[in-house]
């Protein structure tokens, strides 16, 4: 994982960490488009396995616009995630604003089958240096 700052979030035994960087590379402001990456790290503090099975993401721009992602499991797959063990994932996400903020949760099965809800922190999507302003 990058050194940027770490969001963290607990449900059940499973942690979730994000780490959000900004892609000056990427994102071209006069056009109105700025670019994030987001490490994710899934780690099982539970004594059985657990498997990823969809993502639910609220990503919401410094406008107040939310845009509602759902979809099976994480960048094409559904990880079985072994006791102690960590699964790490990147991805990213545009927005036409310099600022904005992402939450969500996994669906995750147990090994009895239940599914439960593993919280994805709230995290902000802010580009360095620049002034924030509070929704």
């Amino acid at each position: 994982m990058n050194n940027d700052p770490a969001y963290e979030a607990e449900t059940e035994g499973v942690r979730v960490r994000v780490r959000p960087s900004y892609l000056a590379g990427q994102s071209d402001p006069e056009a109105g488009r700025w670019v994030w990456a987001y490490q994710v790290e899934i780690e099982n503090r539970r004594e059985t396995a657990v498997q990823l099975v969809a993502r639910h993401w609220i990503i919401t721009d410094a406008r107040g616009q939310v845009e509602e992602v759902r979809g099976a499991g994480v960048v094409g797959e559904q990880p079985v995630i072994q006791p102690g063990d960590r699964y790490a994932y990147a991805s990213g996400c545009p927005l036409p604003t310099p600022s904005g903020g992402m939450v969500g949760s996994y669906a995750m099965t147990d090994a009895e089958g239940r599914v439960f809800e593993a919280a994805i922190p709230a995290f902000s999507l802010d580009v360095p240096g620049a002034r924030r302003i509070l929704n």
